[in-house]
């Protein structure tokens, strides 16, 4: 069985989902890939360790470590396409973000696809389903805080430069509207810059298992990397992470507290 994520159990009735982390990449499909393409550049750096504090929180943690290569987790089964009218990244890419062929020669095949889904998209999800149902049954609801992290200017995907903190929730569909609110206050609180369901609404994960009135309530962020990084190197630059951290804590605790309440 392929070990497609490492999972963390907490005692809250919180999850973090971080799907776009992993670096591996399956020997047989190494055989394929570019130089580029090796060197997975467009990976959420780093998140991962980023969020290794919330363990203590209590909340529970799920890791991919696979590339988004692979396939992406953020993205439907089908591929729907989640932001019309602007570039579509897919399933299973075949160019990076900076428009690089990810494969020397042919693309992804339909079957190839259909394995990659099985082997590691369906366990995922399945490991999310069951965690959420879990927390549901124990507190009443459940947390999704999905994960993700971007270089701050990628030209293809959005003009300009990326404000650091990103809140997703898919317009207000994938979370209760006084659990978001808390949420983006505490961002907001902070000296970083901060946009609400702008050009990050929210992934797959956030709009599909996001329900309000079946109590789940689902966040992304996405951070833009200079917040906790090198940009150029991508070493992580701890001393950034120190700070960001703090924030993503209180930004944690304000979701717990929103939602407890609410309930």
């Amino acid at each position: 069985m392929i070990d497609v994520c490492n999972t963390h159990e907490g005692e809250l009735p919180l999850l973090i989902s971080v799907p776009h982390d992993g670096c591996h990449l399956p020997k047989e499909l190494q055989a394929r890939m570019t130089r580029i393409g090796l060197a997975v550049p467009d990976t959420d750096w780093h998140v991962a360790e980023l969020y290794d504090f919330a363990r203590d929180l209590g909340a529970s943690m799920q890791v991919a470590n696979f590339s988004r290569y692979v396939v992406d987790l953020n993205r439907s089964a089908s591929d729907d396409d989640l932001y019309p009218g602007q570039l579509v990244t897919g399933l299973c890419p075949e160019q990076t973000f900076s428009g690089e062929d990810i494969y020397a020669a042919g693309g992804v095949t339909e079957q190839e696809k259909a394995e990659r889904l099985s082997n590691y998209w369906q366990p995922y999800h399945a490991r999310i389903d069951a965690v959420l149902a879990a927390m549901r049954a124990k507190h009443g609801y459940a947390l999704l805080w999905d994960a993700h992290s971007i270089p701050s200017t990628v030209p293809r995907l959005f003009d300009g430069k990326l404000p650091e903190l990103n809140i997703g929730t898919n317009d207000g569909r994938s979370c209760a509207v006084p659990i978001e609110a808390a949420v983006v206050d505490a961002a907001r609180a902070s000296a970083y810059s901060v946009a609400v369901n702008q050009r990050f609404k929210g992934g797959y994960i956030t709009r599909h298992y996001g329900s309000p009135g079946d109590g789940v309530h689902a966040i992304q962020l996405e951070i833009a990397q200079r917040a906790y990084m090198d940009e150029a190197t991508t070493v992580f630059d701890a001393e950034k992470a120190g700070r960001l951290r703090e924030v993503l804590s209180q930004m944690l605790q304000a979701f717990l507290e929103a939602a407890r309440d609410g309930v």
